[in-house]
């Protein structure tokens, strides 16, 4: 990787349950969840770079999600990325200099459909064809994109990414 170049991760939730009387926001994750949400971590562990930071929606089932992938970086729970759109997400992302003080190489966002994928596609202006057909077809629960640009975080836009995998851990 050179010295300019990021790597944002996309990580959408992993399958969440549906209990009785419970508010969307706080839907915990069903057991497959827990388990594919373990094995996300495992295959970011293995092929992504050490995420240095994580900006995750405050919803009970992306908190559950990133605590189970086990990644440990430093991390802010952002209101805005909870039914969030594309372009909101990318703000949120364009600030990550300021929200974290560190140089920020490697960035993991957990959040929702359909937000995720739309963001993951927007930002792809290059790569891996099949991973582009994969992820244009569905989005599953627990998938991951990761992009890389060498765009600073407060420059990146659309199509200025290039899609280096997409991953749906089962």
């Amino acid at each position: 990787m050179s010295t300019s170049e990021r790597t944002l991760v996309l990580l959408r939730h992993a399958k969440s349950g549906y209990p009785d009387g419970v508010g969307d926001h706080e839907r915990p994750l069903a057991p497959r969840g827990e388990r594919e949400a373990g094995l996300a971590g495992d295959w970011l562990r293995a092929n992504a770079p050490a995420i240095d930071a994580v900006l995750c929606s405050t919803a009970t089932r992306t908190r559950q999600t990133l605590a189970r992938t086990g990644v440990e970086a430093p991390t802010q729970f952002v209101d805005r990325l909870y039914d969030s759109s594309p372009g909101i997400t990318l703000e949120v992302i364009n600030g990550v200099d300021d929200l974290f003080g560190i140089d920020v190489r490697t960035l993991l966002v957990v959040g929702h459909e359909p937000t995720t994928s739309q963001l993951a596609l927007g930002l792809a202006g290059s790569g891996d064809d099949a991973a582009f057909e994969a992820m244009s077809l569905k989005y599953p629960t627990s998938a991951l994109a990761v992009l890389r640009t060498d765009q600073p975080w407060q420059r990146l836009e659309p199509r200025s990414a290039t899609l280096v995998a997409f991953h749906v851990p089962r």
